[in-house]
C-alpha cells in the first residue's frame, strides 16, 4: 500500500516548519552519532586499558556495559524529563555532562575512576538521546519525518562500527585516552552551535512529578541482570553467584511493573507496550544491537589475542563492516517503504545469521580478511537494514506530546542489549584472565547465529503487517 502522505491538507494541525530543522537534524545527529560510537570505540582498546589498568575479565566487560547500563536503564527517565522540562534544555543538559565525563575517563589512573566515567557518560547520554530524537519526531512532518528517521536509523547502524575503527586509530596512534578525549572538542563545538540553531521547544508539562524510583529499580533490574550474566563466567550457570542475580533481576523488573500501574506519574506507561508496533520495534532494536555490538566484541578480542594484530590494523579490519552497515541501513530505509518493515527485519535478520555461521566452524589459524571479516560484514549489513525497521516501526505514527516517552523505551531496548549481548559473549569466550578459550568464540558466535535465526522466524508473526503511514500529527495515532 502506498503512504498516506495527506499532510499537506492539515498544515494548521502543526506549528510552522522551524527553518533551520535540517541543520538542526544534523548537529543533533551527530551528537547522537557520538554516543553511539562511544558504545563500542573502547572494544579495540580493551587490551591496552587491561595491561595499563590491570583489568580482569569481569572488570573490562563493566567498562563496556557500564555505559550502556546507564545509557539505556536511565533513558525512560531521560524521556520523561525531555516531555517534562523540554527537550532543548534536557538534550543540551546531558550534552554538557557526557563532554565531562569523557575527559574524566581520558584522565583516568584507575578502575575506579574509569568506571565511574563511564557511568556518568551514560547518564549524560540518557539525557541527550531521547531529548534529540523527541526534537527530530516532532521539528518534521509527513514525507520529511520518514527523512529524518531514516537519517536517525542509519546513525544507529554505522557509529558502532566506526567507533571501532577509531578506537583502533586512536590506540595505537596517541594512546587510549584519546578514545574519551576526541568528545571534548566536538561536545563543546556542539554546545556552542546547538543553542543557536534548535526549536525553542516548551515542556508539555511542567509540573509532571518525575518516577525516580522507576528509574532505579530498571536500572537496578538490568544490572542485576548483566551481573548475573558476567559472573556466570566464572561461577557456572548453575551456581548461586549467577542464577541469584538473574532471579533478583526478574523479581525487580515485577517491582517495576507493580510501581509503573500504581504511580499517578509513571516513567513508562504500560499500555505503551500494548502496542503492537512499539513492541515488535523494541525487540528488534534489542536483538540487532546486542548482535551487532557482540560482534564488535568479539572480533576485537579474538583479532588481536588470536591473530595478533595491533589495534589499528584490527580497527582497520572492522571498516568495511562499517559500510556495509551503513548501506544495509540506506537500502533499509527504501525498503521499509515498499515492502514493509516485516519483510525488511525478517530479510535482514536472516541475512545476519546466513552470515555469522561460517564462523561458527571457523578453523584455526584462519585467515580473518577472508573469514571473519566477510562473515561480520554480511551479517552486519542484513543488521543495518533491522536498525531502520526497529525505528519506523516504533516511531513512524507517534503523537508528539509522546515523543519522548516513545523514543525512551525504544532506545532503551537498544542499550540494554548491547549490555546483554556483551555480558553473554564475554562469559562464552573469556577466561577469567581475559584470555581467549579454545572453543570460547566458536561457542559464543554459535549464539549469535541461533539469536539472529530465532528472531528472523519470530518476525513475521510479531511485526504488523503493510507499510507505515507518514501522517505526521495526533490524528494517524489513536
Amino acid at each position: 500500500m502506498k503512504p498516506q502522505l495527506d499532510v499537506s491538507a492539515h498544515t494548521h494541525a502543526h506549528p510552522r516548519p522551524h527553518p533551520r530543522r535540517w541543520t538542526a537534524l544534523a548537529l543533533i545527529c551527530a551528537a547522537q552519532f557520538m554516543l553511539i560510537l562511544d558504545v563500542t570505540v573502547v572494544n579495540v582498546a580493551l587490551p591496552a586499558l587491561s595491561a595499563d589498568l590491570d583489568l580482569g575479565r569481569t572488570a573490562l566487560t563493566w567498562v563496556v556495559t557500564a555505559y550502556t547500563l546507564c545509557f539505556g536503564g536511565l533513558m525512560l527517565l531521560g524521556g520523561r524529563l525531555a516531555d517534562a522540562l523540554g527537550a532543548r534544555r534536557v538534550l543540551l543538559t546531558g550534552l554538557a555532562l557526557f563532554t565531562t565525563a569523557s575527559l574524566v575517563c581520558g584522565l583516568a589512573a584507575n578502575a575506579p575512576v574509569l568506571l565511574g566515567g563511564r557511568i556518568a557518560q551514560g547518564v549524560g547520554a540518557a539525557l541527550l538521546s531521547p531529548a534529540a530524537l523527541a526534537l527530530v519526531t516532532t521539528a518534521f512532518h509527513g514525507a520529511e519525518r520518514a527523512k529524518a528517521l531514516g537519517a536517525w536509523a542509519a546513525i544507529g547502524g554505522t557509529g558502532s562500527a566506526v567507533g571501532v575503527l577509531l578506537g583502533g586509530a586512536l590506540t595505537e596512534g596517541p594512546g587510549w585516552p584519546w578514545i574519551f578525549y576526541v568528545n571534548v572538542p566536538v561536545g563543546l563545538a556542539l554546545l556552542v552551535a546547538l543553542p543557536k540553531v534548535l526549536p525553542d521547544n516548551r515542556p508539555g508539562r511542567t509540573n509532571a512529578r518525575l518516577d525516580a524510583p522507576g528509574a532505579l529499580l530498571v536500572t537496578t533490574a538490568t544490572g542485576a541482570l548483566v551481573y548475573g550474566l558476567v559472573q556466570a563466567g566464572d561461577s557456572g550457570w548453575a551456581s548461586a553467584a549467577t542464577l541469584l542475580p538473574l532471579l533478583g533481576a526478574l523479581v525487580l523488573y515485577g517491582i517495576f511493573a507493580a510501581v509503573e500501574r500504581a504511580s499517578s506519574a509513571p516513567l513508562m506507561d504500560l499500555r505503551m507496550l500494548t502496542r503492537r508496533p512499539v513492541v515488535a520495534g523494541s525487540l528488534l532494536m534489542l536483538v540487532a544491537t546486542a548482535l551487532l555490538i557482540s560482534f564488535f566484541f568479539l572480533g576485537s578480542m579474538q583479532l588481536q589475542h588470536v591473530y595478533g594484530l595491533g589495534a589499528f590494523r584490527t580497527g582497520l579490519l572492522f571498516l568495511p563492516i562499517a559500510l556495509t552497515t551503513a548501506i544495509g541501513a540506506h537500502l533499509g530505509s527504501r525498503l521499509v517503504t515498499t515492502a514493509g518493515p516485516r519483510a525488511c527485519a525478517t530479510g535482514g535478520l536472516a541475512l545476519a545469521a546466513l552470515g555469522c555461521l561460517p564462523l561458527t566452524f571457523l578453523p584455526p589459524g584462519a585467515n580473518p580478511w577472508a573469514t571473519l571479516l566477510p562473515a561480520l560484514a554480511t551479517a552486519s549489513f542484513g543488521l543495518g537494514a533491522v536498525f531502520v525497521a526497529a525505528t519506523t516501526t516504533s516511531l513512524g505514527l507517534i503523537a508528539p506530546h509522546e515523543a519522548g516517552l516513545a523514543s525512551g523505551i525504544v532506545n532503551t531496548f537498544h542499550e540494554v542489549g548491547g549490555s546483554i549481548g556483551v555480558a553473554a559473549v564475554s562469559t562464552l569466550a573469556l577466561t577469567a584472565t581475559t584470555d581467549p578459550t579454545p572453543t570460547g568464540f566458536t561457542v559464543a558466535f554459535t549464539l549469535c547465529t541461533a539469536t539472529a535465526a530465532t528472531a528472523a522466524l519470530t518476525a513475521p508473526f510479531l511485526i504488523p503487517h503493510g507499510t507505515p503511514r507518514h501522517t505526521g500529527g495526533p490524528h494517524g495515532v489513536h
